[in-house]
């Protein structure tokens, strides 16, 4: 039987917040796979608020999405017929699969998973791309010690939850910015954040002052505007800037900038970009590393799982008017059994 794949293509750039008619849903048949290839079955997919910026015909650190291509996005699937010796039939793979039910490759660019260690949907949350951003871009680019305040934005997705909980892991006060008090409570009671800030109730400068009195020596930022500025304004001496996302500013045509960056020349400050991409060949040391703690219960994996490829364009807006809580992800399909 001839399976069909059904997919979302890129239709149109988007002018502002996506809509449904700026991608295409279509099917197509799976066709027959050469040497080397094999036929991936999605399971899961991955959506990223970096994705909105693969949109845009514009200069980035990777290719846009050419128009009439399958949407690019990360995903989880299995193995279901296989012409490549290093992925059996049965086998369990992350890599950048689209938005779409079925996914050929030769194997480039797949990573093997072991679902022993962790289910299926952590691997594209904590054990994945998003645990990486928080591990790498916190302690490689934030540098935090012992003691050191450290403050987050976005602090109840995806990648804020788990920054905020590797701080707390190295010996640094946690501070977290969210939007409304069933999310700061979350930061509170169940990830172990010392202060969470709402920044729909609360004037976020003034409480950064209340929450970090000697100022913040780690800022890593998801939102950038307004709350960047914000914690500009409360910088410590030498304190580090971690540059992750603007999620704020991703839909606007003209982006707005920090207004104060003399504050990074009055504190001796420094802030810098981080793209998770330049650390592939050290992965395997951070998910080793981060299993370990969430098998002894220190660090916690939330992910947010809506069913439904067809319901991708609606589901991926949620990234933008921050309804959800942790890793959002798709779900397409249940494994294959054995």
């Amino acid at each position: 039987m001839t399976l069909i794949n059904h997919k979302f293509t890129l239709a149109a750039r988007p002018a502002g917040m996506p809509k449904r008619t700026d991608w295409t849903y279509g099917e197509e048949p799976v066709r027959e796979l050469a040497d080397g290839e094999v036929l991936i079955k999605v399971l899961y997919i991955s959506l990223d608020p970096a994705m909105r910026g693969w949109m845009n015909d514009s200069k980035s650190y990777i290719s846009p999405v050419a128009i009439g291509e399958v949407m690019r996005a990360l995903g989880a699937g299995q193995v279901i017929a296989s012409r490549n010796s290093r992925f059996p039939v049965g086998q369990f793979i992350s890599g950048g699969c689209g938005v779409q039910e079925y996914f050929i490759s030769q194997g480039d660019g797949l990573i093997a998973l072991d679902t022993r260690i962790a289910p299926l949907p952590v691997f594209l949350s904590t054990l994945g791309m998003t645990g990486m951003t928080a591990y790498f871009g916190l302690l490689d680019t934030g540098r935090p010690e012992p003691g050191d305040v450290v403050v987050v934005s976005a602090a109840a997705g995806a990648v804020g939850g788990v920054v905020g909980q590797i701080a707390k892991i190295k010996g640094c006060r946690a501070v977290g910015i969210a939007g409304g008090d069933a999310k700061c409570r979350y930061l509170r009671e169940e990830l172990g954040f010392d202060v969470a800030i709402d920044y729909k109730s609360e004037d976020v400068a003034r409480a950064l002052r209340t929450a970090c009195p000697s100022g913040i020596n780690v800022y890593f930022d998801n939102v950038g505007g307004e709350i960047l500025e914000a914690a500009l304004a409360n910088l410590a001496r030498g304190a580090r800037i971690v540059i992750c996302g603007a999620i704020s500013q991703y839909n606007n045509q003209i982006m707005q900038g920090p207004r104060n960056y003399m504050s990074l020349l009055i504190n001796r400050a420094s802030m810098k970009g981080m793209l998770v991409f330049d650390y592939v060949d050290r992965f395997g040391e951070a998910v080793r590393e981060m299993a370990g703690w969430i098998k002894v219960g220190k660090l916690k994996s939330r992910e947010d799982i809506v069913e439904g490829l067809e319901t991708f364009p609606e589901t991926f807006l949620k990234l933008f008017s921050g309804e959800n809580v942790g890793k959002l992800l798709l779900k397409v399909a249940e494994p294959e059994s054995n």
